[in-house]
């Protein structure tokens, strides 16, 4: 009897079962200006062959990829143009140095509070201008030690004196952006609310900033700590220290960051966000304290934060971060997600003597995040500020051959990088020239067939799992139809046999 056919179809058909889903991801779109989201038309003289374009905002608002890797520069007929993404070196800043404070106990006064009531003390300075002794008038004097004849007498701020070294000169002007502290000696466990002043004369203080200082030691010894206090990079030599809640207690040692003046700066572009609807937050952060999440583009370089508060007197101490997605650790849950923190701050608002005082921009390290994520460090706290995200433009270069006028495509989360090195768009250009180049001229940001036909990425991922899923149904419910044909086959040769022997 010949044999059946049926084994080859069988084996036809898984072989098709796993081609075809393949076959359907890894099918090649073309790469032409139908398949993006957004275009900005670019106008050029056409008497140039390299030109530069400084990116909008809008790019980094509509590009599906964290490197811009989707941005094309098409000319008339839709031919891809060599492109380059340029950003303008900025000088480094020097090396971080450190500034130990003398610290100088002022014990016996009425405490100073944040709003900025001054403390009645004589502050006595040697010809080098460094603090010799301070004195609360309602105790007695102190030395640079510490010491005090008073010595059960209340702690009610601190005088630091960071030396002429805070100074710098005129070649190399010093700024100072952060307080790092010690411990309080004895203390394995402490928390307070301190609340910073600075002055270059001893005279005119102002408040730049407070912090959340924390130490809490486990019984392994190890200890966490919260002992910073960050602000916007000021120049000064004299602080005073605060407290606006906790006990006043004298820190083992405190340190002035300081930060040199960079010889240049980046112009960077801000973008000021609204805080999501709660219930968005709440169906994000699913049973984790929330925060404030503020929606963005994932192509943003966001290199410094700030907050805009309403508030008219607000200090807010936040940890700013994102959600990330990982894997569960509850049963049930195939994933989770969780609070990612990339820094710590404490933003604040400030009205005194009719002039109103303001946290500053906080430089971070570059980060990409379509959503960010703000955590009140007061669980009380019910302030939703905007928050600033600001960035450094690149400057777009790209050869201006084939045929004008010119579009710049971008909105394509599958598009794989094109970008050139410099060298090898603007062979031989000299930064001098390159920071001459003519600048394209954008005219208005149009909607992409890609976009209009929903034919984005996301859309596309979709479509292709779902094909893939009918595909691999239509292959189950084929086989179940062969095996059963192969078994009803089999039943009749089974009973044809049955029938010849009887």
């Amino acid at each position: 009897m010949p044999q059946s056919p049926t084994p080859y179809l069988l084996l036809m058909l898984l072989s098709l079962c796993s081609f075809a889903p393949a076959n359907a991801a890894n099918a090649l779109k073309p790469d032409t200006p139908s398949e993006y989201s957004y275009a900005l038309p670019l106008q050029v003289s056409g008497k140039q062959g390299v030109v530069a374009f400084q990116l909008p905002q809008a790019v980094y608002l509509n590009a599906n990829t964290a490197n811009l890797d989707d941005l094309r520069v098409f000319d008339a007929n839709g031919v891809a143009q060599p492109h380059a993404l340029h950003r303008p070196q900025v000088a480094q800043p020097a090396r971080r140095d450190s500034l130990a404070a003398n610290v100088f106990p002022i014990r016996g006064g009425s405490n100073s509070t944040a709003g900025g009531t001054s403390i009645d003390v004589d502050i006595r300075t040697r010809p080098d201008g460094s603090v010799m002794s301070v004195q609360a008038h309602a105790g007695k004097r102190q030395g640079n030690s510490g010491a005090t004849n008073a010595t059960n007498a209340t702690l009610s701020s601190l005088i630091l004196d960071f030396g002429a070294a805070a100074i710098g000169d005129d070649n190399n002007p010093v700024r100072i952006d952060a307080l790092r502290f010690d411990a309080p000696k004895g203390e394995a466990n402490y928390n307070a609310e301190v609340w910073l002043q600075t002055s270059s004369d001893l005279k005119h203080w102002s408040t730049i900033g407070a912090a959340e200082l924390s130490w809490l030691a486990n019984d392994n010894g190890q200890t966490l700590a919260s002992d910073r206090l960050e602000f916007s990079p000021q120049a000064f030599r004299y602080a005073r220290l605060i407290w606006r809640r906790g006990v006043p207690a004298e820190f083992a040692a405190i340190h002035a960051e300081t930060l040199p003046r960079q010889s240049s700066e980046p112009v960077r572009e801000t973008l000021w966000i609204k805080p999501a609807a709660v219930k968005a937050i709440e169906n994000r952060a699913g049973d984790q304290p929330a925060g404030l999440i503020y929606p963005a583009g994932v192509a943003l370089p966001v290199e410094q934060v700030s907050l805009k508060l309403s508030e008219p007197n607000i200090v807010l101490p936040v940890a700013l971060g994102y959600y990330a997605e990982r894997r569960s650790r509850h049963t049930g849950k195939a994933t989770e997600w969780a609070f990612r923190p990339i820094t710590h701050a404490t933003f604040y608002q400030i009205t005194q003597d009719g002039q109103t005082r303001r946290s500053g921009a906080l430089d971070i390290r570059v980060e990409h995040q379509p959503e960010w994520v703000i955590r009140p460090l007061n669980p009380a706290a019910t302030a939703r500020p905007e928050l600033g995200l600001s960035w450094q433009p690149a400057t777009l270069v790209f050869l201006a051959g084939g045929t004008p006028p010119y579009t710049l495509s971008f909105g394509r989360a599958d598009a794989t990088p094109t970008s050139q090195p410099l060298n090898q768009v603007a062979p031989g250009f000299t930064p001098r020239e390159l920071a001459r180049l003519e600048q394209a001229q954008a005219g208005v940001l149009q909607t992409g067939q890609g976009a209009a036909a929903g034919n984005s990425a996301a859309t596309q991922a979709g479509l292709s799992a779902r094909q893939r899923t009918y595909i691999l149904w239509g292959v189950l419910i084929l086989g179940v139809i062969v095996l059963g044909g192969m078994a009803w086959k089999l039943i009749r040769q089974m009973k044809a046999g049955s029938d010849k022997v009887n």
